[in-house]
């Protein structure tokens, strides 16, 4: 067994370590305090505890950054669109922030080889934007594709609407480049699927949040953009007819599913109310409410194949309400029904949220167990839920004040949504990432020999524990 990961050794940022990180990224491109608080700290606050913020340009100037960091044992956070919900990217006094905004360019897109190469500040709706215009798309897309970044989105391994299809980021990356702790770069910029020279370290990387390196460039796969789409709401009885619903949507003959999205009863009552979404005889009551969107080459044999799946549900359902968009703004209208989530912060503050992933024919028990269970905790709580129905990832947020959940009864929650989820095949964390926040759930739930090993690995490529410290596992043992 391998002994505790030591912690940062933390000299503070002098004036002389400041000087020379200007020195790499110039002058305006070092924020410290009032400079910081001009800074959009994203999801949270605690993002900027840091005291300064180096906006670097290029990878040189990140291995520089991380060298001086090094030699002085400062603490490193890496910054992308700051999007992240489990305190990914949260810092303190005595870290360096490191923030790729700048770095933003797509410096190769190729529609004959549907690949691009972009640094790690680029947004996905960049991506997608530039993409588009050869009718192509990254083959992943995420709420937050206005602030999310590639860099972020591959050190989180986010997964999005698309990854029943297209899979989750770990398999859109073909190559990477990374500045690891020491300084040192490592480049595998492959721009081809087929790679079998040696151990494929990227993987180490993806996922790891930060805390075994910094990611400068990603080589992304792309995936034809389809001609034409299609979006219908159903509203349906019970988890198992979107299933059913669902399961539809994969046999269509022509075209294929683009998006099954599920939005329980309780969000979609809040984001319909608040839009003042209506459709002629749909019954906004339902359990729970199945968004399907078909791509393909042809609009009208899309719509034929809405009709035959709604034939075929109305068959099995007769209470079922449903609501075809015939225009790319209603589709829009329809998407903001499930996209909206800030809604929920807005009114709950802060609220806890949790994002699972489930085995399908295990998500009916689970969401009424949980829902029984935490009502059992507290009668007024009544989760929202919504979540990618075709690869079982449900997102849970509670209707409550973050600043109203005791340690006690933050405890007692998360004891309901895990219970046994592991043992049945699904995971507590589906695509946000550890961070902070669930730290103490990896340590508690993951193999005992798989956080040997991640420890083993974190403390070989960052002996220190200079990035990312005390995110996804503990840097320094538990007093």
């Amino acid at each position: 067994m391998s002994g505790p990961i030591a912690g940062p050794s933390v000299h503070g940022l002098s004036p002389v370590f400041l000087d020379r990180i200007r020195a790499i990224v110039g002058e305006k491109n070092l924020k410290e305090n009032a400079a910081i608080a001009n800074l959009d700290y994203g999801v949270t606050a605690d993002n900027l505890g840091a005291t300064a913020v180096a906006l670097p340009g290029s990878t040189a100037e990140v291995s520089a950054i991380v060298t001086a960091a090094a030699a002085r044992g400062v603490p490193i956070v890496t910054h992308g669109g700051r999007s992240g919900l489990v305190g990914g990217g949260i810092s303190s006094p005595g870290d360096l922030v490191v923030s790729t905004a700048r770095m933003n360019r797509i410096l190769r897109l190729c529609p004959i080889e549907r690949v691009a190469v972009v640094e790690a500040g680029v947004t996905l709706q960049s991506l997608q934007t530039a993409a588009a215009e050869h009718r192509l798309e990254p083959g992943i897309d995420l709420p937050s594709r206005g602030s999310a970044t590639i860099g972020g989105m591959v050190s989180t391994n986010a997964g999005g609407i698309s990854a029943f299809r297209h899979g989750v980021m770990r398999h859109r990356v073909l190559g990477m480049e990374i500045v690891l702790p020491d300084g040192s770069v490592y480049s595998d910029l492959t721009r081809v699927a087929k790679n079998s020279a040696g151990y494929d370290l990227k993987h180490l990387f993806i996922g790891a949040e930060g805390t075994l390196g910094v990611v400068t460039r990603i080589v992304v796969k792309l995936e034809p953009r389809p001609a034409a789409t299609a979006t219908v709401l159903f509203g349906l009885p019970s988890v198992g007819a979107a299933l059913e619903t669902t399961r539809l949507g994969f046999d269509v003959r022509s075209g294929h599913l683009r998006a099954a999205e599920a939005i329980w009863n309780s969000f979609f009552r809040l984001t319909a109310e608040y839009h003042q979404w209506s459709a002629t005889d749909y019954d906004a009551n339902h359990p729970i409410n199945l968004l399907i969107s078909l791509a393909g080459s042809d609009s009208d044999q899309l719509q034929s194949e809405l009709e035959r799946m709604y034939e075929h549900v109305a068959e099995a359902y007769p209470e079922i309400s449903a609501v075809v968009a015939t225009s790319g703004a209603q589709e829009s209208e329809l998407w903001r029904l499930r996209e909206d989530t800030d809604l929920i912060y807005r009114r709950h503050l802060a609220a806890p949220s949790y994002d699972v992933s489930v085995p399908l024919l295990e998500i009916d028990d689970y969401v009424a167990r949980c829902t029984r269970e935490l009502r059992s905790i507290d009668p007024d709580l009544d989760p929202y839920l919504f979540g990618h129905l075709a690869d079982g990832n449900l997102h849970i947020v509670l209707n409550a004040a973050g600043a109203d959940m005791t340690p006690e009864k933050t405890a007692a929650v998360e004891a309901v949504l895990y219970h046994d989820i592991v043992w049945k095949g699904g995971s507590f964390s589906a695509e946000h990432g550890i961070g902070s926040k669930r730290v103490h759930s990896l340590s508690e739930m993951a193999d005992p020999g798989k956080l040997e090993l991640m420890k083993q690995i974190k403390k070989t490529l960052d002996p220190d524990a200079i990035l990312n410290p005390e995110k996804v596992i503990a840097t320094t043992p538990a007093p």
